[in-house]
């Protein structure tokens, strides 16, 4: 019991000596600063913004945004993935078009976004389904370029049509590097989100960190910063979660 229990402890000491030294350096070397709090002040700052509501409401904006842009990202990215991993011809038509857009960083569409769709759910979508779009195609289509040979050649023995072939053949024998692309985009989403609320859009998380920058309140800023960085594992940890069941039900196991 008391090795299992200091296996599960483990991966937190680390962390722990961090915050227990960043916590004895601001009450000690920066006690009077102004822009620097002890870890200590920002978990009160964080119980008082959870008991006002501020978490609740500016996590579930953000994590809205976020989600409905990679659903969007995942849908139109593994699509098109699947078609130019299968299709050569059409791989190397597209190639040139994907290298030109794929660079284009995700923030220097913000004052695009915000003239078409203005402040809100619409923008922050739009800039964090670019983001996560072209990871997604990538990784779609190198996938589905490794599927076995011998599986598509069975599949054209039995006369399968092409969403057939997809559908029974190609999606279950990439599914494990689906969720590689799914994950790599739940990271980015996450991040763009919250970049996006930082830089232009006043709703979400990082309009939140900005709001506290501009207070002048270093507990909250930091106890936001944290909760960041909790949501974000916590997504992480779903994701891989989602990924064992489906492999389980996939080969077959309860």
């Amino acid at each position: 019991m008391l090795a299992t229990l200091l296996r599960w402890l483990r991966p937190f000491v680390f962390p722990a000596i961090l915050i227990g030294a960043f916590e004895l350096y601001t009450r000690r070397v920066a006690a009077y600063s102004d822009t620097l709090a002890p870890p200590s002040a920002a978990v009160r700052a964080f119980v008082d913004a959870l008991f006002q509501g501020d978490i609740l409401s500016a996590t579930g904006f953000t994590l809205m945004s976020a989600g409905i842009g990679l659903a969007l990202a995942f849908v139109a990215g593994a699509e098109l993935g699947i078609v130019l991993g299968l299709s050569p011809r059409a791989a190397r038509m597209s190639f040139f078009s994907i290298e030109v857009f794929r660079p284009i960083p995700s923030v220097a569409l913000i004052p695009l976004a915000m003239l078409i769709f203005g402040f809100g759910v619409s923008m922050e979508v739009s800039v964090v389904a670019f983001a996560t779009f072209w990871p997604i195609l990538i990784l779609t289509q190198a996938a589905a370029r490794q599927v076995e040979p011998i599986l598509l050649e069975v599949s054209q023995a039995l006369q399968l049509s092409y969403f057939q072939q997809v559908w029974k053949i190609t999606l279950p024998s990439m599914l494990p590097r689906l969720f590689v692309a799914l994950r790599q985009g739940v990271a980015i989403a996450l991040v763009v989100a919250v970049t996006v609320e930082i830089v232009a859009n006043p709703h979400g998380m990082g309009y939140a960190i900005m709001i506290a920058q501009q207070s002048m309140e270093p507990a909250l800023m930091l106890a936001w910063l944290f909760w960041i960085g909790i949501v974000g594992y916590a997504i992480n940890e779903l994701a891989l979660l989602l990924q064992r069941r489906m492999s389980q039900r996939m080969g077959g196991r309860p």
